[in-house]
């Protein structure tokens, strides 16, 4: 049956954590921004509010943030004057962690991306006391990022939608949405027989006013068995067939070139594990668990374009392997470590 209200209200903090699985995106050649996102919490349950929408922040033709798991106000408000006065989504998100507006960013979950004069960046962070299973993954156009998830495989999905699914930018975020259409992706929901209970797609073009962007869906509430991702594939639809939208006409979204790759290896590693691009130096890494917690941050104060990394304190299992160059980044890669004791 629908969540029990009476539940929730023994719960103070469940409007706080709602937010659940979502994605911030920019399409490079259009300079259109997008984000997209579902919970299990919506209109009917937590009464006078619109749903997931609630942590979407869209800003034509500068970035976007989602600032979700225990959603605060003046955190949101925090990170959009921030990226108004020019600081990067990483400077954004550091700012947000030592400035916590209740002093425990541990329990907060960050995705921002930013255009950046064509050349955009993405940053993402996953508090440690965030509800499992938590964790979150970055594109060079996108900061996927979820919380109260059925597992590593939502956030993998939603990645690989994003990243398969031809046409313009909101259909690559419809596809990325469409990656979390299984039953439970939010645990709170596996009863109900859903993703979620809410869910919303909005796009920005450069020009557009805030409060009225050029695609501003929202679902703010479904019935019983209803499934959110299913009625906002419809409505979105429905949209592009009633404004004549051909996204064939769209720029395409940016990709890696194929002379930037980066190459990790060996993978399964065991004491060490090399970094190898080609292109600009790297500059940066970063290491984190499959729940989303940084084990190592390491700036490259003589950038290389191959790096010798010591894993040998790492316990056997899945990480990830965040590179940066010239402060952007530039990819995110799994790896296995499998020899250690």
């Amino acid at each position: 049956m629908k969540l029990l209200l009476s539940f929730l209200l023994m719960m103070p903090l469940a409007l706080s954590a709602q937010h659940t699985f979502s994605i911030v995106a920019i399409d490079s050649i259009t300079g259109e921004i997008g984000s997209a996102g579902a919970t299990c919490g919506d209109s009917i349950i937590w009464p006078g509010t619109p749903g997931a929408i609630l942590i979407s922040d869209v800003i034509p033709g500068i970035g976007a943030i989602h600032t979700q798991s225990y959603y605060t106000e003046n955190n949101q408000l925090n990170a959009h004057n921030r990226m108004l006065a020019g600081d990067s989504p990483e400077e954004i998100i550091n700012w947000l962690v030592a400035n916590d507006v209740s002093s425990n960013p541990s329990i907060r979950q960050y995705g921002i991306i930013d255009f950046n004069n064509g050349s955009p960046r993405s940053a993402g962070f996953t508090g440690e006391n965030c509800f499992d299973y938590k964790n979150h993954v970055l594109g060079l156009n996108y900061a996927i990022q979820g919380n109260i998830l059925l597992g590593q495989q939502i956030i993998d999905s939603m990645e690989s939608g994003f990243n398969n699914t031809s046409g313009c930018l909101s259909d690559k975020l419809m596809g990325a949405m469409q990656g979390a259409n299984v039953v439970g992706a939010d645990t709170r929901c596996m009863s109900e027989g859903t993703s979620s209970l809410s869910a919303f797609l909005r796009v920005a073009k450069p020009g557009d006013d805030p409060n009225a962007i050029f695609i501003d869906l929202n679902i703010a509430g479904t019935p019983q068995g209803i499934e959110p991702l299913d009625e906002l594939l419809i409505k979105y639809n429905n949209w592009k067939n009633n404004n004549n939208y051909d996204c064939s006409t769209q720029g395409i979204i940016e990709s890696l070139d194929e002379s930037e790759t980066i190459l990790i290896y060996p993978n399964p590693a065991g004491n060490i594990i090399y970094i190898q691009r080609n292109g600009i130096p790297l500059s940066k890494i970063e290491i984190s668990d499959l729940t989303g917690k940084t084990i190592l941050n390491q700036n490259i104060s003589e950038p290389k374009t191959t790096l010798e990394i010591e894993v040998g304190h790492l316990k056997n299992g899945e990480y990830f392997i965040t590179s940066f160059a010239q402060g952007s980044l530039v990819s995110n890669n799994k790896f296995t470590i499998s020899s250690n004791n």
